[in-house]
């Protein structure tokens, strides 16, 4: 096939085109990549005040169906009822939490040290459960102290002033970085607190400003993907939180009826643990295990069993009853995602794997259906 001298330089014009709109996406998309990489936590910290956003308008919504008041009446009618739950718990369960919390820490802290012990005297390697802390003596030839010199009396049993600014300055940085760490925390649930607020007070604004940098002949399609996308995460939601209060709820009666101290916190931290599939369940279950040891290989038994039977509830009862309308993804597709997420960004990778495979899951199937009729026609 021949061009004409006429149509060569449109064909040049339209390579260097596609050559430069290839090369400016490119770019973009590298760019992109870093901003994600370098800005990975914000963006997630951001994505899970959507999410409680998401959650909020769900029960905000269903309450909706029930009364008819404005949107923003119904929102702060569901916002008062779970801070006045969550305020009851803390009031009547607050001194045996923060009981059962202390024995909890102290129990795991000395089957660790039970742990270690064994395997030493098995002749296994221990040196990970040292989390690179030498021990202050371990020194062969430890410093001998100084020798008072005579006549200073007890003024020899001082501490210098290079010890006590030493010991000053460790102390000072030490609280520095407890308070910094307490900030930084409550300032994380702060942003989720107020971003989830926010979103949930005018979900259509939010909805509407996502409309319009879409390009206009794409609008229709968005408007879809948009919609699917927070259905799928409102179902998963509910059902979500459905499972987690289940799972806590079992695994506190079995505890306590086991007689396992801290049955209550272990519950609690049971049903929190379970909003991250697969590898919540195994934490959970670890902890619940080494806390038992300490009523005896009866009890610790017991909590195992007790561990197998809630997670097979879970897994093969709750889950799928509750979450086949929502998502439907295979165990080790999610289970690869959340050790790449967990791996690339952390804790929050991990918490946050489900419902980003979800979104990618509900993109994808949107465009494979959109796709197929013209398949079809063609064929």
């Amino acid at each position: 096939m021949t061009i004409s001298a006429d149509e060569r330089p449109r064909t040049r014009t339209d390579l260097a085109w596609s050559i430069s709109v290839g090369g400016i996406g490119i770019v973009l998309f590298t760019a992109m990549l870093v901003f994600t990489w370098y800005f990975a936590t914000t963006l997630l910290l951001i994505f899970a005040g959507m999410l409680l956003g998401v959650g909020l308008n769900a029960l905000t919504n269903a309450l909706g169906r029930r009364v008819h008041l404005p949107h923003a009446v119904r929102l702060a009618i569901v916002c008062t009822a779970l801070a006045l739950v969550l305020a009851g718990v803390g009031y009547l369960g607050g001194a045996t939490i923060a009981e059962q919390a202390t024995a909890l820490s102290t129990t795991i802290k000395s089957q660790i040290a039970n742990v270690k012990s064994f395997l030493d005297n098995h002749g296994i390697d221990t040196s990970f459960f040292d989390l690179g802390n030498a021990a202050p003596d371990s020194s062969p030839n430890p410093p001998s102290a100084p020798t008072p010199s005579p006549g200073s009396g007890s003024r020899g049993a001082l501490p210098g002033a290079d010890a006590l600014a030493s010991s000053g300055g460790a102390i000072v940085s030490q609280t520095f970085k407890l308070l910094l760490g307490t900030i930084h925390g409550v300032g994380n649930i702060f942003i989720v607190l107020f971003l989830g607020v926010a979103f949930a007070a005018q979900p259509g604004t939010y909805r509407g400003g996502v409309l319009f940098l879409a390009p206009a002949r794409h609008r229709a399609r968005t408007t879809l993907i948009i919609d699917r996308v927070s259905e799928t995460l409102e179902r998963w939601l509910i059902a979500q939180m459905t499972v987690m209060l289940a799972v806590g709820l079992v695994t506190w009666i079995g505890l306590a009826i086991i007689g396992v101290p801290a049955s209550f916190i272990l519950g609690i931290q049971a049903g929190l643990l379970t909003f991250i599939p697969t590898v919540g369940a195994i934490i959970g279950g670890m902890i619940v295990v080494l806390a038992s040891l300490a009523s005896g290989w009866v009890a610790a038994l017991s909590a195992f069993v007790l561990f197998l039977g809630v997670h097979v509830m879970e897994s093969y009862v709750l889950t799928p009853l509750l979450q086949r309308q929502a998502l439907d993804i295979p165990p080790a597709t999610l289970f690869a995602f959340q050790i790449l997420l967990g791996v690339v960004f952390g804790i929050w990778g991990l918490a946050l794997a489900l419902p980003l495979v979800a979104i990618a899951k509900v993109m994808i199937d949107h465009f494979k259906t959109y796709e197929a009729p013209p398949l079809a026609e063609a064929a």
